[in-house]
């Protein structure tokens, strides 16, 4: 079975977002690498990952993540996730895998778009 993998983007005031979708893994994680250099190498450092159509994640997809937040703070930027609310059945498996390998707490994590891309944004707390 193929499964679509999507990597869109946009840009939201001082934001580009990216929005994923599908499987995370070793043959598309780096298609989401290449996007977030390319985001940096067009001189963008505010970065937010939505993650919420994610429903898998492996190694590989967690190191594509502890890369892009190691990259972006390279440059004194800002990388945020948008990961599904507590409960939610499509897309938890992110929250979930990163929680067990005990790297959730070094991202800054909201609930949607709107809440990452505001002003005075709070992250959700690990």
């Amino acid at each position: 079975m193929v499964v679509a993998f999507y990597v869109t983007g946009g840009e939201q005031g001082d934001w580009t977002v990216l929005r994923v979708s599908g499987e995370l893994d070793l043959v598309t994680s780096p298609a989401l690498r290449q996007r977030v250099h390319d985001v940096v190498a067009e001189g963008r450092h505010g970065l937010v990952l939505d993650l919420s159509e994610v429903f898998f994640c492996d190694s590989s997809g967690v190191g594509v993540l502890i890369a892009a937040r190691r990259l972006i703070r390279s440059c004194q930027g800002t990388l945020r996730l948008i990961l599904p609310a507590q409960g939610a059945v499509e897309g938890s498996h992110v929250n979930r895998v990163l929680g067990a390998l005990g790297v959730r707490r070094l991202f800054d994590v909201y609930a949607d778009v709107a809440s990452a891309v505001a002003e005075e944004a709070d992250p959700l707390s690990a």
